[in-house]
């Protein structure tokens, strides 16, 4: 059972924009030492939709090498089509991967029975697959509310974790846990774990943030589980700096935090997104300076 931290881990690109693999492995045994629970790749952090196939499959082999047995591993099989999203879930189970994480095709838009026979489709195509129905906002998703996910899942037995996204995320949390589907193992968090705190009230099984600050989200999220609501509310605050900028700059603050710690110098992005200028990099540094003055981070 998928419980805790799973960073979604961001895709390491060269300057001349080609696949870094040895930055890829640096990120994996970060987060890997970091104490994450479990990793997800590709996903919206990882900037997957632009990545091709063939990239996509190379990744997921490298990141089961590194992860060698040690945490699982959640397959972002998201696609432009059914089809696509089916090929690729084939190609990730020859890998040892059983868990998926996808949203419907964008052209879907809120058209809920397209939604429900998408989910059905894949998962009568990829037997004994368990599924992370990811709900993204829009435009990244469709921004499902409670009824349209309980619509889709409720019937679906492949559907074993939610991924909601949508703001707020916490009423959703709450609407589908208190519906009956044995089913459903639980619900996670997303967005950049700026809810965490609710999230976790609400008794969601964690979150799926990015991985720049994946050991503050671990600490969090321990405190929390051994009943230490005061120290997970001030670790939780320290958070909401940098996480606060992350909602602009997504991507390139990622890289550019996790190049500030040494993890990597990869900061090419393939998404286009607004670019950190000196004043936003110095920002960063000192909201950096202050999580490790305080021992926030390893």
């Amino acid at each position: 059972m998928l419980k805790g931290i799973l960073p979604a881990i961001p895709t390491c690109f060269t300057i001349d924009n080609k696949i870094d693999m040895e930055a890829q492995k640096k990120v994996i045994q970060f987060v890997i030492a970091a104490g994450a629970h479990g990793i997800v790749f590709p996903g919206l952090a990882s900037e997957y939709n632009y990545l091709t196939s063939s990239e996509r499959l190379d990744l997921i082999k490298l990141l089961v090498a590194e992860v060698d047995g040690r945490l699982p591993i959640v397959a972002g099989i998201g696609a432009s089509s059914k089809d696509e999203s089916i090929l690729l879930g084939k190609e990730v189970m020859k890998n040892g991967i059983d868990h998926f994480m996808l949203m419907a095709p964008k052209e879907f838009e809120r058209d809920i029975d397209k939604h429900k026979v998408f989910f059905q489709d894949v998962a009568e195509a990829l037997p004994n697959g368990k599924i992370v129905l990811q709900n993204a906002p829009s435009p990244s998703g469709a921004g499902l509310n409670a009824e349209e996910l309980i619509f889709i899942s409720k019937h679906n037995e492949a559907i074993k974790y939610i991924k909601e996204e949508t703001l707020p995320s916490g009423p959703t949390i709450t609407a589908l846990l208190n519906h009956d589907m044995p089913h459903l193992l639980g619900v996670f968090g997303g967005a950049g774990a700026r809810f965490i705190i609710d999230e976790l009230n609400r008794g969601s099984l964690g979150a799926f943030p990015a991985a720049e600050i994946i050991d503050l989200h671990v600490a969090i999220y321990k405190a929390h589980q051994r009943g230490e609501a005061k120290q997970a509310r001030n670790l939780y605050r320290m958070s909401l700096p940098l996480l606060t900028a992350q909602m602009i700059y997504r991507m390139e603050l990622t890289k550019y935090i996790l190049k500030k710690r040494g993890i990597v110098d990869a900061l090419h992005v393939r998404v286009p997104l607004p670019k950190l200028d000196t004043q936003a990099k110095l920002d960063l540094d000192l909201i950096l300076q202050d999580l490790q003055e305080e021992n926030i981070l390893m």
